[in-house]
């Protein structure tokens, strides 16, 4: 069995670096889930943080959970032709590289990949509702995994490096590195959101994060080009 070696580390860098994206895509839900805490709670940063935690656990468990499945399946089903493999690696090289240009505001692939998931996103996003208003820090665990599923290209390209891997486990951690990657700006809203905000959408930060992974994805590229051709 091919096992590529994608990480851990560097799907969290991914993430880090592409957390500015996260204030415009989940700051919404992030709103609507303050307002959904119980009057007593709201004013209490230890509970508030509490919520957050069980939030953010219920959403990253989505990703890696996402990321084993679909590294499995085409382990399962791929691997038999390593062609196949080193094309899923190439394309997922592609993606990554668009996301640094997103970032960059050069080209915005990103958002286009997630009218994937905008088909089956109506079906699932009524079984939130289930959960709010939140009554402890535990009911936010569910409404997490259910957000987790939320239609998003940063989340669809990275999972596009996850089938490349072609393990469950690899795809596993790839998702779970990249879901700690954005924890900061997630946990940060409402916080010091507008001073992070601020710092994340600064032209240099934004430059240097797209170069980074960018770089990283065109070495993903290459190198499963030459093993395409050898």
């Amino acid at each position: 069995m091919i096992s590529p070696e994608y990480n851990f580390w560097a799907a969290m860098m991914v993430g880090l670096l592409s957390a500015g994206h996260c204030f415009g895509m989940c700051g919404g839900v992030v709103g609507a889930f303050s307002a959904n805490l119980p009057v007593h709670h709201r004013l209490s940063g230890r509970h508030r943080i509490l919520y957050l935690l069980m939030y953010n656990l219920g959403r990253i468990s989505s990703y890696t959970f996402a990321g084993a499945l679909i590294g499995y399946s085409v382990g399962y089903f791929a691997l038999k032709s390593s062609i196949a493999l080193y094309v899923l690696q190439m394309i997922a090289g592609i993606l990554l590289i668009s996301i640094g240009f997103y970032l960059a505001n050069w080209f915005n692939l990103v958002r286009k990949i997630e009218v994937v998931g905008k088909a089956f996103w109506p079906l699932i996003s009524p079984l939130a509702k289930h959960f709010i208003p939140f009554k402890s820090p535990l009911a936010a665990l569910p409404f997490g995994i259910i957000w987790g599923w939320l239609p998003c290209g940063l989340v669809y390209s990275t999972l596009s490096w996850s089938a490349a891997s072609g393990s469950a486990t690899s795809g596993a951690l790839i998702m779970l590195g990249f879901g700690l990657g954005t924890l900061p700006a997630l946990l940060s809203m409402g916080y010091f959101s507008q001073a992070l905000k601020k710092l994340l959408s600064h032209r240099l930060v934004r430059l240097v994060s797209a170069l980074i992974i960018s770089l990283y994805g065109m070495s993903m590229v290459i190198k499963s080009g030459l093993r395409f051709i050898n």
